[in-house]
């Protein structure tokens, strides 16, 4: 992608400060803020890498405030927030933004230009800051004040009388461990200069996004010292600051250079993913470029996706949606393969670890679906590949263990009943992906029998059969149970008079909100409902939940329907899945409108008109490249919640391949005009 603003807009401090750009280092760890450099949030970071020991991410180097000095006068290129006050006035400097590979600024003061551009380097836990005067009349200096916190990411850093404020010398520039138990930093220059130590707390920095959200929203920031290095014309200093001390530090141009080279690579490989179809053709490079970042080696070596940045972890519900489109649609099916040979190996009773904590005796195995989303995922492998040995040898004794654990049942109250329907949880847990609590109570109750935990328990059992009939072994189960568990869920779910599917039955009351949970019961691969239910579902959920950023959680008919997602963290869990709008659900709306459209290329570019706002926002939105966690349900939809979110960036990519696939494979016809994509306004609620 390319992406830039001119100095209209970085002065502009209202819009600028909602431009945020993302970096990752394939590790975990990842640096980010706005497009001025101006914090609006406690995750913005120069340096915050995923640690080995301790374990976690940490935000280490929070920022620069650098300074441009000539004939005694000094021009700060830097902007912070201070309650009722930014200072200082670096972007009044600003002419422009840039994201190509990676972030660039540029600047003019006078006759003086200079471009600031900005890398974390894979791989090393470390990032690298280049300067480069493009034009002065005469030689300048340049300041540069490190500004640290060294805590976790979640956290707030306040003065205190614990840090260690000695820097110990390291080849041009220095060495610092403010607290133990946090390895050491070092910050080093590709030119000789000085450095001065100077300890002090910068205090009182303002974050407005954090007090939009609810949270403390003030920080107190360490400055151990100041470099002065002089630039002359048309020269350029590379400033490190990594864990790791680098012995030649005039070697830091490689390393930038290497680096940039890399991505230069990656972009050429993201642009040889070609469609014809003109909705695809620019947005498919883009996503594929920005999904990427998402795929991480822990510092274990584990490969994994990160949920979304920049504050969450690894999800496994996530990973397995978002897999598909991140790996094997953007022809990285390696990568594909070995996420799922090792997720395969944390499989305990029957499960798939929720979320992944630190070490193994902190994994999560609190959620039904993910080792169901693991059988989906293993399909889009074979569909990809046909590396039917990779699932024999690694994968199918995975698949076998979990089917076999379910059926006999396992923690968490979940069991098959006498029709082999499978049942989660209890009134007090949340076991679906719909999963907010507030105050310990469940916002949405889903407990007992879920309608796509279900259409994702019979897909597994049928897949399963397929596989075992292609292995030539037999099934330690009855071969009745596909049939019963499909007849099952028909009485059990499908309303004949609403003509859609019951979300939930608990304690033997059938939920009947609209939903998008009931579409995975018509999109995967096996399903248990005739083609007139499958297309009577998506009219359901078209009509109602449909909108241009994804489908609602909720229809706006619901008098529980939530429009917007803001307020604090309880306001926000109370939308959370109350209407607010998920992109990722475009994925199986795509492929129930494929499967039961009339004419499908036809359907596939109605839906693509529909949802072209999203298509806009990963091109030129505000997370630059990114799809963010969640939209309004009402209208005008304002994005919210993360910048970025892995499956829905994969879940986009995988519809857009699809909607491709069936705009190319079109015959010569007549054009009819379809309603089967367009969306209906929102019900009054009532």
């Amino acid at each position: 992608m390319s992406f830039s603003v001119d100095a209209t807009t970085c002065q502009n401090l209202r819009e600028s400060l909602r431009w945020e750009w993302l970096e990752t280092d394939g590790g975990g760890g990842y640096a980010s803020s706005t497009i001025l450099h101006c914090h609006t949030r406690r995750y913005h970071a120069l340096l915050a890498p995923n640690l080995p020991d301790p374990p976690g991410t940490f935000v280490l180097l929070s920022k620069y405030e650098d300074s441009l000095v000539s004939e005694e006068q000094e021009f700060f290129l830097s902007i912070h927030r201070y309650p009722g006050v930014y200072f200082p006035h670096g972007h009044q400097y600003l002419r422009g933004f840039r994201l190509d590979e990676h972030p660039s600024f540029s600047f003019a003061i006078g006759e003086v230009k200079l471009q600031k551009d900005f890398m974390l380097v894979e791989g090393r836990r470390m990032s690298l800051m280049r300067y480069e005067l493009k034009d002065s009349p005469r030689p300048v200096t340049l300041r540069i004040k490190p500004l640290l916190a060294f805590r976790g990411f979640h956290e707030l850093r306040r003065e205190d009388l614990f840090l260690q404020v000695r820097t110990y010398p390291a080849p041009n520039g220095f060495k610092i461990r403010p607290y133990n138990g946090l390895p050491p930093l070092v910050v080093q220059t590709s030119v000789m200069g000085e450095f001065y130590p100077a300890p002090l707390w910068f205090r009182q920095f303002e974050y407005f996004v954090e007090a939009e959200r609810g949270f403390d929203n003030h920080e107190d920031l360490f400055h151990p010292g100041v470099f002065e290095l002089p630039l002359k014309p048309r020269q350029a200093v590379v400033l490190a600051a990594g864990l790791d001390e680098i012995p030649n530090p005039s070697e830091l141009p490689d390393l930038w250079a290497a680096e940039l080279s890399r991505r230069r690579q990656c972009r050429r490989q993201t642009a040889a993913i070609r469609v014809a179809w003109a909705p695809a053709k620019k947005a498919l490079p883009v996503l594929a470029f920005a999904g990427r970042q998402f795929l991480v080696h822990h510092p274990n070596g584990r490969p994994g996706i990160i949920a979304g940045f920049p504050w969450f972890g690894e999800w496994t519900r996530d990973t397995l949606i978002a897999l598909p489109g991140l790996t094997f649609c953007c022809g990285r099916n390696d990568e594909g393969r070995a996420i799922l040979v090792a997720l395969a190996t944390h499989e305990a009773n029957g499960l798939l670890p929720n979320f992944f904590g630190s070490d193994p005796e902190h994994h999560a195995y609190n959620s039904v679906d993910a080792s169901l989303w693991f059988f989906r995922a293993i399909q889009h492998l074979l569909e990809h590949t046909g590396d039917l040995e990779t699932i024999r040898s690694a994968l199918w004794p995975t698949m076998l263990r979990i089917l076999r654990r379910l059926m006999e049942g396992t923690i968490h109250d979940i069991r098959i009943n006498g029709d082999g329907l499978l049942h989660a949880g209890n009134r007090h847990t949340q076991l679906t992906w719909m999963d907010a609590m507030v105050d310990g109570v469940p916002v949405t109750p889903r407990h007992g029998y879920a309608v796509e935990i279900n259409a994702l328990w019979y897909n597994a059992l049928c897949f399963a059969e397929e596989l075992a009939s292609r292995f030539g072994e037999p099934l330690p189960w009855s071969r009745d149970l596909v049939s019963q568990v499909r007849d099952a869920f028909v009485r059990m779910f499908w309303l004949p008079q609403e003509r859609r599917l019951a979300d939930a039955v608990s304690d033997g009351k059938p939920d009947v909100s609209v939903r998008p949970n009931q579409l995975f019961a018509a999109a995967l691969p096996h399903s248990m409902l005739d083609s007139d239910q499958q297309q009577a579902v998506l009219e359901s959920v078209r009509s109602e939940l449909l909108t241009p950023f994804g489908l609602r959680t909720l229809s706006p008919r619901d008098v529980s329907y939530h429009g917007r997602y803001e307020g604090g963290p309880a306001e926000r869990d109370r939308a959370y899945h109350q209407g607010t709008v998920w992109p990722w659900l475009l994925g199986p709306y795509t492929d129930v409108l494929l499967k039961t459209a009339p004419d499908p290329a036809l359907a596939a570019e109605e839906l693509m008109e529909t949802v072209q706002p999203l298509l806009d926002y990963a091109l030129e939105g505000q997370g630059l490249g990114h799809i963010p966690e969640v939209f309004d349900g009402d209208p005008p939809h304002r994005p919210n919640g993360c910048i970025a979110q892995a499956w829905n960036t994969g879940e986009l990519i995988r519809a857009l391949r699809l909607c491709a696939n069936a705009v190319s494979a079109r015959r010569p016809a007549r054009r009819v005009r379809s309603a089967s994509a367009r969306p209906r306004k929102g019900g009054r609620r009532r």
